[in-house]
């Protein structure tokens, strides 16, 4: 028996691996679907399950969704972690701060070997 997809979404009962946690946006949801899920994604984050609305917007490729998850990434210290949602929603103005982070961590290492290397 095939499931209505509106059915699915109004029972509040999501089958295991219907959303996926690949980084493209699956292609055939109509807007109407994606609205759903955003919304129940919305839900989710409200309530505090920062990993199933992760898992939703991933789905439908809401940016705003993904850069709010980033944030709560970013507010917890997981850098590299609220580095994806932003590449993912494609938000630069959030990636590069950390991309410079990283990019003087890294400077900071080598020239602290180079000083080992010197002693």
């Amino acid at each position: 028996m095939a499931l209505n997809f509106k059915d699915v979404v109004e029972e509040k009962q999501i089958p295991d691996g219907f959303i996926k946690v690949t980084d493209r946006p699956i292609q055939g949801l109509s807007s109407e679907q994606k609205a759903i899920l955003n919304r129940r994604g919305n839900v989710f984050f409200n309530n505090g399950d920062i990993e199933s609305a992760r898992r939703i917007y991933l789905t439908t490729g809401y940016s705003d969704g993904l850069i709010r998850v980033g944030d709560e990434y970013a507010k917890k210290k997981q850098t590299l972690k609220a580095l994806k949602m932003y590449t993912l929603a494609h938000n630069t103005s959030k990636v590069e701060p950390i991309y410079e982070k990283i990019a003087a961590t890294i400077g900071s290492l080598l020239k602290d070997d180079d000083n080992m290397k010197e002693k």
